[in-house]
This record gives structure tokens, C-alpha cells and sequence, in this order.
């Protein structure tokens, strides 16, 4: 009998997303994926995994499953306290689950997001090459819920090398995100102008997008720049658009393909996963990259 995780609770939000659909952008489909890739990532490894196969994708804790057979799984991002049949266990670390036994996720003290990892990945049908939700696209499985039975997939041919990860998770206190500058930098004076004030996470964000409110003066387009119109280009995760208002919103995974308002900066990769991370109220200040030295 192949094995299975069994869904007895959820938390406000639990997805299957494993590394998304790239290449697709051409015909009007986002990558998707998970939001905050690195500790998707990261949990697949201490798995074995080369790839990045179907994981869960956890909001604020509250999840709860029953292995049906054998399993190993891992649990990273936002990692609040874990147990296993009611007793703590280590985050970021290969955990053995016989069967029967339940894992139960608790609200994490920072971050939003973890991922549950199976070694194997969930073996959902894919559509269009990949099991992730995209929740503005609709595509992909729907959200997890309360009874649902996730079959695990074939385990790869590599074998676990460390039981356990140092452990990462999100900061508390204000946040910094490294940006470079974006296409349409200029309509606000450069970069500098772009990192000059503080922000706060709105509680409108959500996979589509984290909405930053300015602390001090919106930032606004120059003069020469301000009501004119701009043709919709191609939009990538990170993405810092401007729309009226100052109102910053940074794009991540289900972000639409295309926008028109100007991008005026661009996340590095490491700082959108953090910005998956971002909870409503955290604090946020962008700061010019500091580009890498060497070959």
C-alpha cells in the first residue's frame, strides 16, 4: 500500500505548491510556485530531493495530519512549535512518521509561511507540468482541506545527508530588503529616491502580493513622469510597482504576467522570499543590493 498524509485540521490557508510553472509567461501563465522558494527548497533537500516536488504550503500554523504509512518529512520557513503525537519536535529536521502518527503545526512567533515536505512529494495530478496553486490564475489544486488524503510519491534514488539544517527563520523587528533598481527607477528620481523612506506591510497582502504603505511622504513620480500612461511589459517576481498614491506593492509568486504601472525597483531573490514572509503591520525598509565580488 503506497502511503499517504492524512489532512485532520487546517489553518487559514494550506496549498500544494511545489516549484512552479516557468517558462509559461509567454502564453499568460505565471510561475506560481512557492512563495518563499528557499525554504521550500531547503525542506526537499534534507529529504533528498534534487528537485523541489509537491509540498505544503502552511499559513500561521493550525495544521494537522496523520501519516498513512511510513513516512519521512520536514518541516522549514516559518517554523512555530512542532509535535509529533503530541510531543516537541526540531524544526528543519528529517522526522520519521509511522504510521498513524500526527504532526501538528502551531502558529509560528514570526514569519507566515512554512513548508511541510514528504520525502517522495505529494503526488496530486499536475497541471501544466506542476502541482502548485496559483490562486489568481485559478490553476492547479485546490486549496487543502479538512479530510483530504494526499497520496506520497515514489522516493528518489538519494538518500538524506544530514538530519537536520541550521536553523533560519524569520526575524522579528523591522525588515530589510535588499533591492536593484527597476525599468522605471528613474520616474521617481533613482534609486535613491526609491530607499530613501520606511514602510509597513498592508493587511490587503497576500500571494499575488505584499502592498507596502509609505511611513512618511508617498513616494510619487517626478513631474515629467506623472499621469502618463504605460503600456503593460512583463512583470517578475519582486517586482516593486507604483501605482497612484505611493502605495508600494511588491509582486510575488502568483503575481500577474503583466502590469502597466512603473516598477520602479526589483527585489533580489533572497529579499522576495523574505517578503513572503512579511506579516500586515512588520515594518520594511528597502536598501540599495550590494553587488557580488569574485567570478
Amino acid at each position: 500500500m503506497s502511503s499517504a498524509l492524512e489532512v485532520l485540521r487546517t489553518g487559514p490557508q494550506v496549498l500544494l505548491e511545489d516549484a512552479g510553472r516557468p517558462g509559461l509567461a509567454a502564453v499568460g501563465v505565471g510561475r506560481s510556485g512557492a512563495a518563499d522558494r528557499a525554504a521550500h527548497r531547503l525542506a526537499c533537500r534534507l529529504l533528498g530531493h534534487a528537485d523541489a516536488p509537491a509540498a505544503l504550503e502552511v499559513l500561521l500554523g493550525g495544521l494537522v495530519v496523520r501519516a498513512r504509512g511510513r513516512m519521512l518529512v520536514a518541516v522549514t520557513g516559518a517554523v512555530g512549535p512542532l509535535a509529533l503525537d503530541g510531543r516537541p519536535v526540531p524544526p528543519a529536521a528529517v522526522l520519521e512518521l509511522v504510521d498513524g502518527a500526527e504532526l501538528a503545526l502551531g502558529a509560528p512567533a514570526s514569519g507566515l509561511r512554512s513548508y511541510l515536505a514528504v520525502r517522495g512529494g505529494l503526488d496530486v495530478p499536475a497541471v501544466l507540468g506542476s502541482r502548485s496553486t496559483d490562486v489568481l490564475a485559478g490553476l492547479g489544486p485546490p486549496p487543502v482541506r479538512v479530510g483530504d488524503v494526499l497520496p506520497v510519491g515514489a522516493a528518489p534514488a538519494t538518500f538524506p545527508h544530514v538530519d537536520h539544517a541550521a536553523r533560519w527563520a524569520p526575524p522579528t523587528g523591522d525588515v530589510v530588503l535588499d533591492v536593484l533598481p527597476g525599468p522605471r527607477s528613474s520616474w521617481v528620481g533613482g534609486l535613491d529616491a526609491v530607499v530613501r523612506g520606511g514602510w509597513v506591510v498592508g493587511p490587503d497582502s497576500d500571494r499575488v502580493g505584499v502592498r507596502l504603505r509609505p511611513v512618511g511622504p508617498p513616494l510619487l513620480r517626478l513631474p515629467e513622469h506623472a499621469g502618463v500612461e504605460l503600456a503593460s511589459e512583463g512583470m517578475v517576481r519582486g517586482a516593486v510597482q507604483l501605482p497612484p498614491g505611493g502605495e508600494a506593492v511588491v509582486f510575488l509568486a502568483d503575481h500577474p504576467v503583466t502590469g502597466g504601472y512603473p516598477v520602479v525597483a526589483v527585489l533580489t531573490d533572497a529579499a522576495a522570499d523574505r517578503a513572503a514572509q512579511l506579516r500586515p503591520g512588520e515594518s520594511v525598509r528597502l536598501r540599495p543590493a550590494t553587488p557580488r565580488r569574485g567570478p
